[in-house]
């Protein structure tokens, strides 16, 4: 043992000191959040009252700490004695009962009435005994109420501020990015705790992020393609966040358990029954769907199909309702959005006909809607959203509209915001915690310069209050302003690439992206070993090469006369320069003509008219043929003459 702690002595001694693991050096926070502050640039068309209004805004839980952090500053014991309102408070009563005590002292149990005589100035009131009780006069400003501190005025003072022009403090200060998908995110989903992020995407898949367990490099820990060549159009967690559902283009919607296993698919109606009714599920592709706020085992969802449906997840066999909606003309009008109220008495649908229609869940409801506005849009609706106390509702368009209705008078919307451009059909709309507020994205257009905004209106006053850009060249589609940790996500992204942007403030955010920020990832120690796989590649086998180019190969024989000899065509009509010709029938005669001498070799070369011309004087002398017939009844040839002189006459 000693030699072999000799041996390693004398090898660790080769080495520098700053061999082997090392302390991490912590970094302080105010270091790293300000490499995710966002810059000024990145705001766009801030409204002068919004500015104002988000610096004066404080949040629940910031009011509730800063006036802790008062009261324990204002307390006698924390602070110093001249930041009291009022006479400060006497020192101790000695045990001596000769001295004398001036200004009004606290009563001791057990004190007789020579004490009393002793004492200068009013007797101190007796414990219980309230201070409003006329028994004798009081000198100097009353005693301010045990548990009263200077802090009660100045939250007096804020308060009548705040009812004056109340503000808004939205977490915008922050920015980090969930990147990973490579075309745009089109669906998001943050539990109720806020510590898991789903996002899905056109590329088919779902990505699956842990704020606890993920470091700054802000990777996802799993990947999820619920169905090929499908994209995904909606997620959403249960009310205790077990499970969530993922519904894409396909007409299944798929439950998954938090860590993305699965856990079912619902079934597939049959596509050749006409009455939806009849078929036990969609037998079109699925639009939205949301899982019921208070029953963790009520499903939602909409389709193509022109019908909702309402499941229960332990039977993936059948639906528990169809739900029809009212149409205009006859035929299959797809349902493109739907949504519950908060406490899921209530579904709307918007239909693809620009309608919007309301159902109340009571027993023995049927599909007939109770509330049915025929011209709410003018195109596709593509959100809808109750407000918590179910007075409002906000539907978003293809139109490029934002529309708040009250659901006590459904006649004609309260107001109409325009000029928001929608090219998604999930572009949806989302209150703030505490909902004086509610925001949505715009979609990037062609001949704008403006990019991905998200656009602040105030409820109240139903006015804008302010334009936040996201991304100067991605379009803002989903977008939520979740509650418990007082964070903004905003999906962007085009068809090369996708992200989440997640808003924060550190002063007023809670756990969420301020855990993962602040943590650094494991620096790689020498001491790390990881085993290189041997990878047998058989592409790489000499069988499975590509064959080299035969550039040079084609080039070498173009250099070639014989190689590169340009071959005959083939002989079309009569043979001729010792080839047959192709003549049909005539192959063989022709073959034993030109042996036997009697086709010349360039008889086709001549005139026709000259070749018959050479013959003319042999014909006079010596006739063979026709001119001996005529020898004795023609002795003289007579020929026809021109009609050329009767013409120039």
């Amino acid at each position: 043992m000693d030699d072999e702690a000799d041996i390693y002595e004398g090898v660790r001694a080769q080495f520098p000191l700053s061999f082997g693991k090392q302390s991490k050096s912590q970094t302080p926070l105010e270091l790293i959040h300000s490499t995710t502050r966002r810059s000024s640039s990145t705001s766009a068309d801030d409204t002068p009252s919004a500015s104002n209004k988000i610096d004066a805004f404080p949040s629940l839980s910031s009011s509730s700490q800063e006036w802790m952090n008062s009261f324990r500053n204002s307390n006698p014991r924390n602070s110093d004695r001249g930041a009291l309102i009022g006479p400060p408070r006497p020192p101790a009563v000695s045990d001596k009962e000769d001295e004398e005590l001036i200004g009004p002292t606290p009563a001791r149990g057990g004190a007789g009435k020579e004490d009393e005589d002793s004492r200068i100035g009013p007797p101190r009131p007796p414990p219980g005994k309230a201070e409003s009780d006329d028994d004798g006069p009081t000198i100097g400003p009353p005693r301010p109420p045990p548990g009263a501190t200077d802090s009660d005025s100045d939250e007096d003072e804020d308060a009548d501020e705040e009812d004056e022009d109340p503000g808004y403090r939205v977490p915008l200060s922050n920015e980090i990015v969930l990147k990973g998908h490579t075309k745009v995110v089109s669906a998001l989903a943050v539990d109720h705790t806020g510590s898991r992020v789903l996002s899905g995407s056109y590329d088919y898949t779902v990505r699956m992020y842990d704020f606890q367990g993920m470091n700054s490099h802000l990777q996802s820990f799993r990947q999820l393609e619920p169905f090929e060549g499908h994209q995904i159009r909606g997620l959403s967690w249960s009310p205790t966040a077990d499970r969530f559902m993922c519904v894409t283009g396909s007409a299944q919607a798929k439950i998954y358990d938090r860590d993305g296993l699965t856990l079912g698919e619902f079934v597939k109606g049959d596509m050749y029954i006409r009455d939806l009714k009849n078929t036990k599920g969609h037998i079109s592709g699925l639009t939205c769907g949301e899982w019921h706020p208070k029953d963790k085992q009520t499903i939602l969802t909409s389709s193509e199909d022109g019908s909702l449906r309402i499941w229960d997840v332990n039977d993936f066999k059948s639906q528990k309702q169809v739900i029809k909606p009212k149409l205009s003309r006859p035929g299959r009008i797809p349902v493109t959005t739907c949504a519950w109220d908060r406490e899921g008495k209530r579904i709307a649908g918007g239909i693809g006909d620009g309608s919007l229609q309301i159902w109340n869940i009571k027993s023995g409801w049927v599909s007939r809607p109770d509330i049915h506005v025929g011209d709410c849009h003018t195109d596709d609706i593509t959100s809808l959203k109750f407000s918590s106390d179910g007075l409002i509702l906000l539907s978003r368009s293809f139109d490029g509209t934002l529309k708040v209705w009250d659901l006590r008078q459904m006649k004609k919307a309260l107001l109409v915001f325009d000029d928001l451009p929608n090219n998604y059909a999930q572009t949806n709309v989302a209150f703030s915690p505490d909902e004086e507020l509610f925001l949505t994205g715009t979609s990037v257009e062609k001949n704008n310069t403006t990019g991905g905004l998200l656009c602040f209106y105030d409820r109240a006053k139903m006015e804008l209050v302010s334009r936040v850009g996201i991304s100067p060249t991605y379009s803002v589609v989903q977008c939520a302003w979740h509650p418990r940790i007082n964070q903004i996500f905003a999906t962007v992204g085009d068809r090369h690439e996708g992200g989440t942007h997640i808003l924060y403030d550190p002063t007023i955010s809670e756990r969420g992206a301020l855990v993962c920020v602040a943590r650094a990832p494991r620096k790689k120690s020498l001491d790390d070993f990881q085993a290189q796989p041997v990878i047998h590649n058989p592409h790489a086998l000499p069988l499975f090469r590509d064959q080299p180019s035969r550039k040079r190969q084609r080039e070498k024989t173009l250099k070639d006369p014989l190689k590169s000899h340009k071959p005959e065509l083939p002989v079309t009509g009569p043979g001729h320069g010792g080839r047959v010709g192709s003549t049909t029938g005539s192959l063989l005669t022709q073959y034993l003509l030109k042996q036997g001498g009697m086709i010349k070799e360039t008889w086709m070369d001549e005139d026709p008219r000259e070749a018959i011309l050479k013959y003319a004087d042999v014909a006079v002398k010596d006739p063979k043929y026709i001119a001996p017939a005529y020898a004795q009844t023609q002795p003289e040839t007579v020929f026809a003459k021109s009609d050329s002189e009767d013409d120039e006459k």
